[in-house]
């Protein structure tokens, strides 16, 4: 295995390069390669160190609690990175996005939360919210939630609740607690992205303050620029953003193999092929185009909270569209680059075999589903989309 190389904690206009952060890619790679992280279901813990100490769970923080205040578009390019060297890294690290989350704490809170420093890792299990019955200070959580990715090496994590006075219920919270709290259930079991360890939550009969609560999708209590950026939208180009870097990592590894493969059928090599050259040509061509589309509509949103204006619907709209857009087009890049490799990239070894797994789990997720598609075209004609889009 390859050390991680920890360096002294970053600015954040080098989260995403430079050799220290190479040297860590490199180790995640390799480590990918042998199948370490799939093997156990989860990020090692001395990854999700190096992490930290790279800056990419202080990345969005405000700096008055020590963070380094990153732009959308800075984070998105750091977790497409980390992605290029494996798609569970990156899935996990994407949970650097979690202030968009926290900020809807009482300030209090939020201090208490970073006072011990900024790099805080938070995994959350929001589906299904659970009655939590309300007593006095707080709310008594119990219950199971699935898909809490990255909670085997969380500081703190969140689940949804659904507040229970009576016979009524009170508007969904999620309630934020230490990991210590809660039990981990290994399920995570599945064609791609295993890594992730996206794992149940189970707890039982833990009192959590109301202080350590907050209503689901409430305003941010903080008001620094990031806060004013499309938080629904944010969370969900932080995961497509995963499948941006897994499809380039595909086609990378076609072009590494594909000047010296020689096919068992006495066949040119796959590079000298006119067919393979057009295909690969067309996927290059689609994934950059999903990429320039996805960082374009960042960048267009971005200038509307630098100037103190509101985003509007159309360009929240293009948020959305632009990252079902790219993990589509990642997965059928990613596809497209297996099938040129012919058999051999049908092994579970085979980096290939990996990424189209990873790419198509990206594609499954929620956020990423046809109905954004539907929802966007009404936009596109004047209409309204449904409820939660925007």
């Amino acid at each position: 295995m390859n050390p991680l190389s920890v360096p002294d904690v970053l600015p954040a206009s080098a989260l995403s390069s430079g050799p220290a952060f190479e040297a860590l890619l490199d180790g995640v790679r390799d480590r990918a390669r042998l199948g370490e992280f799939d093997r156990q279901r989860h990020i090692s813990r001395d990854v999700i160190d190096a992490f930290k100490a790279h800056g990419v769970y202080r990345a969005l923080v405000p700096r008055r609690f020590g963070g380094n205040e990153c732009s959308p578009a800075e984070f998105c390019e750091m977790i497409e990175r980390i992605s290029h060297a494996d798609g569970s890294a990156g899935w996990v690290a994407s949970f650097g996005m979690s202030p968009v989350y926290l900020a809807a704490l009482p300030l209090e809170t939020i201090a208490q939360v970073y006072a011990n420093g900024p790099d805080v890792v938070f995994a959350g299990g929001i589906f299904p919210p659970q009655p939590a019955q309300v007593v006095p200070g707080g709310f008594q959580v119990k219950g199971r939630w699935k898909y809490s990715s990255g909670s085997m090496g969380a500081d703190i994590v969140g689940v949804g609740i659904a507040p229970k006075n009576g016979d009524s219920f009170d508007l969904p919270r999620i309630a934020v607690m230490p990991q210590s709290q809660v039990r981990i259930d290994q399920t995570w079991d599945t064609v791609g992205l295993l890594g992730t360890g996206s794992h149940d939550l189970v707890i039982d009969d833990v009192v959590v303050p109301e202080q350590w609560t907050f209503v689901r999708g409430g305003a941010a209590n903080l008001d620094e620029p990031f806060f004013r950026y499309p938080s629904l939208s944010f969370a969900t180009q932080v995961l497509s953003v995963v499948g941006l870097g897994v499809a380039r990592a595909a086609l990378d590894e076609l072009a590494a193999m594909a000047s010296g493969r020689i096919s068992v059928t006495g066949a040119p090599a796959l590079a000298d092929r006119p067919l393979a050259q057009v295909d690969i040509a067309k996927a290059e061509a689609a994934l950059r185009s999903a990429r320039a589309f996805f960082y374009e509509s960042i960048e267009q949103a971005w200038s509307h909270v630098l100037a103190g204006n509101p985003v509007p619907a159309e360009a929240t709209n293009l948020l959305r569209l632009s990252s079902t857009h790219a993990t589509r087009v990642a997965a059928d890049v990613a596809r497209t680059a297996q099938m040129l490799s012919g058999m051999t990239g049908v092994y579970n070894e085979s980096p290939l075999a990996r990424c189209v797994n990873d790419a198509q789990v990206v594609t499954q997720h929620a956020f990423m589903g046809d109905v954004t598609y539907q929802n966007a075209g009404a936009i596109f004609f004047g209409k309204q989309p449904l409820p939660g889009y925007i």
